[in-house]
């Protein structure tokens, strides 16, 4: 189905902005995706604040929160003010989504970051001088690191094999056992 001017028309007559929360709220079903937009857009000046709101809050995409002020903008049943105001908010949302995208990529630095230096450790663990400068906290952040990268979690549903692996793995790795005893011991 196409949207176009007349869609605009048309739900401007039959929305209201008494349904923006709703509309809001099946912003998650990606099939209604454009059809929301022309929705929300249908309501003008009314619906400016609430999908920034949705943006903001990451329940709308920033790039369909722009495209939903570009909408806005566009269509000859806003007022001059509204089309003014979703102009205004586009550039915000543009903003808020600029640095959204920092925010994230400074964080996918730091987690970066952390995983080399426990990588590091990890690798310090295998050299016996090495491993006695590593403090407790760090052979327990490798420990559990190598536990994530089997798919297991301490607290988390295992086979009695797995328990035992693990116990294993615990023992060696942060506490410094020897790990050539024989099983069951």
């Amino acid at each position: 189905m196409g949207y176009n001017d007349q869609s605009l028309n048309i739900l401007s007559q039959k929305l209201t902005p008494a349904d923006i929360p709703v509309l809001i709220d099946l912003l998650p079903d990606k099939e209604l995706r454009t059809g929301l937009q022309f929705g929300l857009a249908s309501q003008c000046d009314a619906a400016l604040l609430p999908v920034r709101d949705a943006a903001q809050d990451h329940k709308m995409p920033f790039f369909d929160a722009e495209e939903t002020m570009r909408l806005v903008e566009s269509f000859a049943g806003c007022t001059a003010k509204a089309k003014q105001g979703a102009a205004a908010m586009r550039f915000e949302i543009h903003s808020l989504s600029e640095a959204d995208h920092r925010r994230i990529m400074q964080e996918a630095q730091a987690n970066a970051a952390e995983d080399a230096r426990i990588q590091r450790n990890a690798l310090k663990m295998m050299d016996p001088k090495q491993a006695k400068d590593l403090t407790r906290q760090e052979r327990e952040e490798v420990f559990r690191r190598s536990l994530k990268a089997m798919g297991l979690k301490e607290d988390g549903p295992m086979t009695p094999a797995q328990k035992d692996l693990v116990q294993r793995m615990y023992r060696t790795m942060v506490l410094g056992e020897s790990g050539n005893r024989p099983p069951n011991q």
